[in-house]
């Protein structure tokens, strides 16, 4: 009997997929210019007890397995390869538990983002990690990359809150990790290993996330600078000065310009940069006092106060729209045009000089460059746009991300901020780690994984 077969024997009927057309949509994720491959079949569990025979059948035949989500990553951690047996978690979508006095969330890895954000405020409740493709993007997915967003200044990335995970190993076996309770140190720290992971160690079934209380009504405002490096200044001054926004975002021309493209909503096309801040205190409006007061000393030419919830959600949309709008850039500028996204980190107090060395490397090779991300954790996402059909235009898009990630790491920064390793990033990894990080690294992946078939490729070489 052969892995199709035996998987169609051991599993309800509509769970297995075979047909070509419908195995090229799950190919790979949202990343540009990297390798993908065709599966040999995709299997849509509903269950832990599915996903584990299922892992069984394929680690008996030596066959590997890829872990999706709903595809959004940006780095190729969920594309396949050929041969493979591709797990889709979508249809695991349920919020199995939300309990007010623990404060804790029960889900399972299909779980939309922004589907188990509504929920947690419908009673009074807050999960604060939100990815840019909050509306699409799992729980499950949000976990393996160790997801960030536009919140993590205040609040931070997605491990902050997984205190707990049921996850199916590489031999099918199902182990439990972490706690429901606020405090727990009993033994190694399982549940961090796995979250970041990009499904090399195993396949996340069930996650326990901590919540925090619904804090108040954000106010929000923006503030236009002439240079982007002034706008890095800004986020320095406003950092050090003990203020603690909620969002801190920086969106440079480019995007602004791609964004009014994409949906006119009256921005400066003019402005070098803007940052969108916003504070979420008791003391709020107070606080985004201080930080217009802060912004104009920097350089700011202009800050604008968003005056009721509408204006607020107004901006944050613009903020929202970055990657389609640039999307729509590259394919009007090329007939094939393509992004390389970049998402490097460097302390805050390097920001201006990452954003001063994004636009001379920009310049020097006569490439378009969209500068987009994370300001107050100094994460940035560079936008290359490039010519898919044109072999000269990708060289000099990947040659723009080499330096791009060889400044970052000079600056003191790291090779992703939010988006994983995946295919994208294995080389700056190494590089990154040095060689007894990634033997440990190995090490790790060798033990929980010895025959190697957890996605194959990502994050480390195959």
């Amino acid at each position: 009997m052969d892995l199709v077969a035996e998987l169609r024997a051991a599993l309800p009927a509509d769970r297995v997929i075979t047909d070509p057309d419908q195995l090229t949509s799950f190919r790979r994720d949202e990343a540009d210019l990297v390798d993908d491959g065709m599966p040999l079949a995709v299997v849509r569990p509903r269950s832990t007890a599915e996903v584990g025979v299922a892992v069984r059948i394929a680690a008996a035949r030596g066959v590997a397995i890829v872990p999706q989500g709903a595809r959004t990553g940006l780095a190729g951690a969920a594309n396949a390869v050929d041969g493979c047996l591709i797990l889709s978690m979508t249809g695991m979508d349920e919020i199995l538990e939300i309990d007010a006095v623990n404060r804790i969330a029960v889900v399972q890895p299909g779980v939309v983002n922004a589907a188990l954000s509504r929920a947690c405020l419908a009673q009074g409740l807050h999960y604060p990690p939100d990815p840019g493709s909050w509306e699409s993007s799992t729980i499950g997915g949000n976990a393996a990359t160790n997801a960030g967003g536009m919140c993590c200044v205040k609040y931070g990335v997605t491990t902050g809150y997984v205190i707990g995970l049921e996850v199916v190993l590489a031999d099918g076996e199902v182990l439990r990790t972490g706690r429901r309770t606020p405090k727990g140190v009993a033994g190694y720290d399982l549940t961090s290993l796995f979250v970041g992971s990009e499904g090399t160690l195993g396949v996340i079934t069930e996650i326990t996330l901590a919540l925090r209380p619904a804090p108040p009504q954000a106010l929000s405002l923006v503030a236009v600078f002439p240079t982007t490096a002034q706008a890095g200044a800004a986020v320095n001054e406003i950092m050090a000065s003990g203020a603690s926004p909620s969002l801190l975002e920086l969106l440079d021309r480019v995007h602004l310009r791609a964004i009014e493209a994409y949906r006119p909503m009256g921005l400066d096309t003019d402005a070098a940069a803007i940052l969108l801040a916003a504070c979420d205190s008791a003391q709020a409006g107070a606080e985004l006092d201080a930080i217009a007061a802060l912004a104009g000393r920097a350089g700011a030419t202009e800050v604008f106060r968003a005056t009721d919830p509408d204006e607020a959600a107004a901006l944050l949309t613009a903020r929202r729209l970055a990657h389609p709008a640039m999307e729509m850039l590259a394919t009007s500028h090329y007939a094939r045009g393509g992004l390389i996204i970049d998402d490097i980190a460097v302390p805050r107090s390097r920001l201006a000089e990452l954003l001063d060395g994004i636009d001379a490397i920009a310049a020097r090779h006569d490439v378009i460059v969209g500068v987009v991300g994370h300001a107050g954790d100094g994460n940035l996402h560079p936008n290359i746009v490039v010519d898919r059909g044109d072999p000269a235009s990708v060289a000099r898009g990947q040659t723009v991300f080499d330096e791009i990630m060889e400044l970052g790491l000079a600056l003191g920064g790291t090779c992703t901020g939010e988006h994983g390793v995946g295919l994208l990033k294995r080389d700056w990894l190494a590089r990154e780690l040095g060689p007894i990080g990634m033997r440990v690294h190995q090490s790790i992946k060798t033990a929980l994984d010895p025959a190697g078939i957890m996605n194959p490729g990502k994050v480390l070489p195959a």
